[in-house]
């Protein structure tokens, strides 16, 4: 197993991790919380389970992290059994129980009081189940079995690989995130769908309910804004709003009433498009106004949880440290956190950058090798081999993993663009992918094909550039430069392991700071005038190998200056 790196946040977990509610855009008052111990073990799928189970677990950390107190791994031909006797207390109950999980890797079976109550595949995405008539009140047992194939299987896993290494990192499996329950009236809210528009001076909720009539009150803060009642959907007017920025992160709070069920939520006054600007450069526009992006590249990492932050404070902790050090936006590569990031980012005022989560086959090196250094793009309707995604049911799975991912952050103020398909791996029929996402969601950007294989769809000319000379040519395409950078420094003490992987090595803190400044004043900033609308730099903390983090994996060394890095980072804008 990998070596033991406690996270600064490690000591702050306990018993009872990430208790806090985990669904900001609707919350209501029934929440019980399953976070904690459980029984778990690990069999060969091919042999029977007796029941007798190896030991306990801390949910909902993967049984391959630190903080999950297992550190074993669950191989392509394994079952993790998970088995959770808990209580519910008295006047919980109400007319329908629903169970939540927030995420489980990659395909299971779950279990109520001996029936199974659903089977469901997608390691990245939040399920509800509709247990009412399997628990009562008092004692009750819930089980889940959990298979992932990992690297054999061509579902969505993104940085995950059965040969971590270099830009690869180590699988994992079974629960991540927070499992809980609610009880909810018949006419409860299931969903809810907000759109701000800012040219026409309005707010649009919708609400899936079977409720005939909902009833929204607006407030900023204590003090009431507008009012509408009747069928779903509602456009209320907005008069006299503020819009957000990074820079006045404005939330409205909403109080939704459908039949009994009352519920609160919050949006923002926000637009996101791209058009020319008063030269004619295409740019990115912020509630009408052109607006630079200046991003980090976020894995979603963590030393002791993998893909699990260890605490709350966490997530604001990384969120934070990029705002204090002048960064306006944050690239989510490949993976899709909690609902509590996005509002962590809703409300501090960072712009996010959405990638789809890949899959696909093995990725071929070719496909990123040769692009770069020749610029030569594939057809992506055509060569399924070249982009690993030979595999029909590989492709309709990502479609409806697109789909979940459209559905479940369409609510999120941050979120400016989606990125649907990264340098080339698990790509195909981009054009007709990114006119799906068009059609769900018209509200928001779209870079097509994040690095390479440009098919002429989407927003964006989008290029990853870490050695070469970056140049921004004349193209009607707004140019975004959605890679760069990648300054290492290995940090004793503070590596996961003893190999270092980085595109650009430096002994010290002066030497990388100095190196920094030059890539920023030189390549960066002189480009802004000539077409240049976002930069996302490479990246927010190590991970595993990688040693090219602005903070080491555990998060407990800073290698810049935040002072140094809000000096260069006041110099990159429109």
């Amino acid at each position: 197993m990998p070596n033991i790196m406690k996270s600064k946040f490690y000591d702050d977990v306990g018993d009872k991790p990430l208790q806090e509610y985990p669904r900001p855009q609707l919350v209501r008052s029934s929440y019980l919380n399953l976070n904690g111990l459980w029984q778990y073990a690990i069999r060969p799928a091919d042999e029977e389970f007796a029941g007798n189970y190896d030991g306990e677990i801390l949910v909902p950390f993967s049984p391959e992290t630190l903080l999950s107190r297992v550190q074993k791994s669950v191989g392509p031909s394994d079952i993790l059994y998970y088995n959770l006797e808990f209580e519910i207390p008295e006047g919980f109950l109400f007319e329908k129980t629903l169970l939540h999980f927030t995420a489980v890797d990659y395909a299971c079976n779950v279990i109520v009081n001996g029936r199974v109550v659903m089977t469901h595949k997608g390691g990245f995405f939040p399920f509800v189940i509709d247990v009412t008539d399997d628990v009562r009140e008092g004692t009750n047992v819930l089980q889940v079995e959990v298979a992932d194939p990992s690297g054999e299987g061509v579902q969505a896993r993104g940085k995950q690989s059965d040969n971590p290494n270099t830009i690869w990192y180590t699988p994992q499996s079974g629960i991540w995130g927070t499992v809980w329950m609610e009880s909810v009236c018949d006419e409860y809210v299931a969903d809810l769908k907000i759109v701000p528009d800012i040219d026409r001076g309005c707010v649009t909720i919708s609400a899936e309910t079977k409720a005939h009539e909902i009833s929204v009150s607006v407030c900023d803060g204590e003090k009431y804004i507008a009012h509408a009642s009747g069928s779903s959907p509602l456009e209320i007017p907005m008069s006299d709003y503020e819009c957000w920025t990074p820079e006045n992160p404005k939330l409205y709070d909403l109080k939704i009433t459908a039949g009994r069920d009352e519920i609160t939520s919050y949006f923002g006054m926000r637009k996101f498009s791209v058009r020319p600007d008063e030269k004619g450069i295409s740019r990115l526009f912020l509630n009408n106004e052109p607006y630079f992006h200046n991003g980090v590249l976020d894995q979603g990492y963590w030393s002791d949880g993998m893909l699990t932050a260890p605490t709350d404070e966490a997530l604001i902790y990384d969120i934070s440290m990029l705002k204090d050090m002048g960064f306006n936006m944050i690239r989510k590569h490949i993976k899709i956190e909690p609902l509590r990031w996005y509002w962590h980012c809703d409300r501090l005022g960072m712009l996010v950058w959405q990638d789809m989560v890949n899959g696909g086959g093995e990725y071929n090196f070719l496909c990123i090798g040769l692009v770069p250094f020749f610029n030569i793009n594939f057809d992506d309707t055509k060569h399924r081999k070249f982009f690993a995604r030979e595999s029909e049911e590989g492709r309709q799975e990502y479609m409806t993993d697109l789909d979940r991912t459209l559905s479940l952050l369409k609510n999120t103020v941050s979120l400016a663009m989606w990125v649907p398909f990264n340098e080339g791996w698990g790509q195909f029929d981009s054009k007709a992918v990114t006119e799906h996402i068009r059609s769900v969601d018209p509200t928001r950007t779209i870079d097509s094909t994040s690095g390479w294989h440009d098919q002429g769809g989407g927003d964006f000319v989008s290029k990853h550039i870490y050695f070469y000379p970056i140049y921004v040519p004349k193209d009607p395409r707004c140019y975004l430069l959605s890679e760069f950078g990648g300054y290492s420094k290995p940090t004793p003490g503070h590596m996961y392991t003893g190999k270092a992987f980085g595109y650009h090595m430096y002994p010290t803190k002066r030497w990388l700071q100095r190196s920094f400044r030059k890539l920023f004043e030189r390549r960066i900033i002189r480009n802004i005038p000539r077409g240049l609308s976002a930069t996302v730099y490479t990246q927010v903390s190590d991970v595993e190998g990688e040693v090219n983090g602005l903070v080491t994996y555990d998060r407990r060394v800073e290698k810049f200056d935040r002072k140094f890095l809000r000096e260069i980072n006041g110099k990159v804008h429109l």
